[in-house]
């Protein structure tokens, strides 16, 4: 199986239960569409925690949120080739994958793209009050531009596009939080989804961040709830 889902924010609870009632082995893939936060202390506590997740009888392959530092950025962690594209992993944990943004995989037959990363509202609220926060959150112009030639190479044609925020046209903003200034919010990362989105030959697209369960025609945001690509 390959499983999507939406932000665990380090609680997996709910991915233990899920694994014990439907049987999952390693051979199964758990898409976690951005804001795991298994890299986010990068102290023991992330390395308990990954001992922990070891014990998973399924793969995890986790999309960038905006809650957590990016494998490149953490000591250890190597490159391999997986189902067509590049992950980040460390040995001792090979059944946790980091998907490197712009990487195209095979996921049984279906081209998906993946595009991490996104703003955090709470931003200034958590450098004021001691909890981290990662200048590597939204996607780099580098990391854009992988994005963009990635495409070129499949003349902007996947199957499936796994991302953490929406583009711009598709945020959900019934779900916006009432106490935050939409217009401080750096949408940068939206914009250029929207772009991207408005060129690509695409099947549908599947994201988290907004911690809300909404699904159209084109676009399935997910949260707690599960979806077999």
């Amino acid at each position: 199986m390959i499983i999507l889902t939406g932000d665990t924010h380090r609680d997996f609870d709910r991915i233990f239960d899920f694994c014990a009632e439907y049987g999952t082995t390693r051979d199964d893939i758990m898409v976690i569409l951005g804001d795991a936060g298994i890299n986010y202390f990068l102290d023991a506590y992330d390395y308990a925690l990954k001992q922990w997740l070891a014990g998973l009888e399924v793969t995890l392959l986790c999309v960038h949120g905006n809650h957590e530092e990016r494998p490149f950025m953490i000591p250890g962690y190597q490159e391999k080739k997986w189902r067509g594209g590049t992950v980040y992993w460390e040995p001792e944990f090979p059944n946790l994958l980091f998907a490197k943004d712009g990487e195209i995989y095979d996921l049984d037959g279906r081209k998906a793209l993946v595009i991490g990363g996104a703003y955090s509202v709470d931003k200034y609220w958590r450098l004021s009050n001691g909890a981290r926060w990662f200048p590597t959150e939204q996607p780099s112009e580098e990391i854009m531009d992988d994005v963009e030639r990635a495409l070129d190479r499949v003349h902007w044609r996947v199957d499936v596009v796994l991302s953490h925020t929406a583009p711009l046209k598709y945020e959900p903003i019934e779900e916006f939080l009432p106490s935050v200034d939409q217009s401080a919010v750096d949408k940068t990362t939206e914009r250029w989804l929207d772009g991207i989105e408005d060129r690509l030959d695409y099947d549908h697209w599947y994201l988290g961040h907004y911690h809300c369960n909404k699904r159209d025609s084109k676009v399935t945001i997910l949260f707690e709830e599960y979806i077999e690509l």
